[in-house]
């Protein structure tokens, strides 16, 4: 049985765990705010709330619950429009301020937006405007144009401007942000004890943002074990000089890990250009390494940081050396990623992240690229430089790498590593580009990383 609150109804079901999170809330609570789009986690129009119990109070994500399991939902608070729309038919802030700057027009995508800006109240985003705007990220509209809804975020920023909800659940009731039965949301939820199940044999689950793309038909009888929420696999800490990462921890947690935001000061501006604010509240780091995609962002982000992955077999191996071919992956069928860890890097480290895709947000690249090197009066050591979109893998540049060490940084050098570049590379003309483009944009994203970190 899977049991969570579902608005302020708490729910018992047998149903697969496997079901989307979408599929139950429309089809077996006949919910039908929450909208059926792309069911790829792209329009947002599906989008829900999660909370779940922290050691501080409640902690809320937007996510697409097109791609979401039940099983992921379980000792959770899953919130659909339905759970926020006040009693008296009013609207809250956040609907009164979409009303008020003409931000809706046919209305299938609005409870999306809606239910992105409630989130973002409730968490612990900066409440300025380029962060409202940034919390609707996964949203799209097909009809009004964005910018009534912008005016519409930005009005809701203002409003919550030096007010901390995340933290005080109580003074967003009062706010009417959220109605008065989310008071009593965080004992009702400690009081659920979610199922645990050993490890099957069959697919090991975590955010299922790319599986659930895949095959959504098979996930939903999947024998699968679900780790999204497995304490075993979470958490970012420094042990012993080197970084480590759960192999569950999203995209999201790196972003807020103050360990994080210290190694890397562009965290956020480099963060962004991976896919959405919900998928990144979904998508888990191990699941981006083992989908092996040629341009998996976070893939190439750990290959420019030397990183290495450690299995729950007790073996650890660089993430380099991961990748045999083609979604050929250096792993026995019943080995799972345990934690990612890389060495916490010393004084004068730079690292950049560079992604070029068909619309700036919400896309896979068509060639991503990330380095990482110290630097000292203008030599550069310990450099590793990867690349995506230009090789069968994900692809860490190792001849570039050793070309780069020890030199000094000038025009020159970076021109003669930019041919190192095109050795190493053997990318294929497809949908996203011809191979000639690939190799002209990686060449230009090469330069980009030296007038970005220097």
């Amino acid at each position: 049985m899977t049991e969570f609150l579902l608005n302020d109804e708490t729910v018992e079901t047998g149903l697969p765990a496997g079901l989307t999170v979408l599929d139950f809330v429309r089809y077996k609570r006949n919910l039908k705010g929450t909208k059926i789009g792309c069911r790829e986690g792209d329009c947002g129009a599906c989008t829900v709330l999660v909370g779940e119990p922290t050691a501080d109070g409640i902690r809320y994500r937007s996510m697409t619950s097109c791609l979401m399991p039940l099983a992921n939902a379980a000792g959770k608070h899953i919130v659909t429009v339905e759970g926020i729309n006040p009693k008296n038919g009013e609207l809250t802030p956040v609907q009164e301020s979409l009303v008020d700057h003409g931000g809706t027009q046919c209305g299938f995508c609005t409870v999306g937006f809606v239910m992105s800006l409630t989130g973002f109240c409730l968490d612990d985003t900066e409440k300025d405007q380029a962060m409202s705007v940034s919390a609707v990220d996964g949203n799209i509209c097909r009809c009004t144009g964005y910018k009534s809804i912008e005016r519409a975020a930005a009005e809701i920023a203002k409003r919550l401007s030096g007010r901390d909800f995340r933290k005080n659940l109580e003074s967003a009731v009062k706010a009417g942000v959220v109605p008065k039965y989310f008071n009593g949301i965080e004992s009702r939820l400690r009081e659920i004890k979610p199922e645990i199940t050993d490890k099957t044999t069959g697919a090991v689950v975590g955010g299922g943002t790319d599986l659930y793309v895949q095959k959504p038909e098979e996930m939903v009888s999947e024998e699968a074990t679900h780790v999204l929420y497995s304490q075993q696999l979470r958490g970012i800490e420094e042990i012993g000089g080197r970084v480590e990462i759960g192999a569950s921890a999203t995209v999201t947690d790196l972003l807020e890990s103050q360990l994080m935001k210290d190694v890397f000061p562009d965290l956020f501006f480099h963060l962004k250009l991976v896919s959405s604010t919900p998928i990144r509240n979904m998508a888990t780091l191990a699941g981006n390494f083992v989908n092996a995609s040629p341009i998996g962002d976070m893939t190439v982000w750990f290959l420019a940081l030397d990183a290495k992955v450690v299995f729950d077999s007790g073996r650890s191996l660089p993430l380099r050396k991961f990748y045999r071919g083609y979604k050929e992956l250096e792993k026995d069928a019943l080995e799972s990623i345990t934690r990612i860890s890389f060495v916490k890097p010393g004084k004068g480290f730079r690292f950049n992240f560079e992604k070029v895709c068909k619309r700036q947000y919400l896309d896979i690249a068509t060639v991503n690229t990330a380095i990482s090197f110290e630097e000292q009066d203008g030599a550069l050591s310990k450099v590793h430089v990867s690349a995506g979109g230009v090789a069968p893998i994900p692809l860490y540049l190792s001849k570039t790498s050793e070309y780069l060490d020890g030199k000094t940084i000038s025009a020159a050098t970076i021109r003669a590593s930019a041919e190192v570049i095109d050795s190493e590379i053997s990318p294929i003309s497809d949908v996203r580009g011809s191979a000639d483009y690939k190799r002209l944009l990686l060449r230009q994203l090469f330069k980009a990383h030296f007038i970005e970190v220097i």
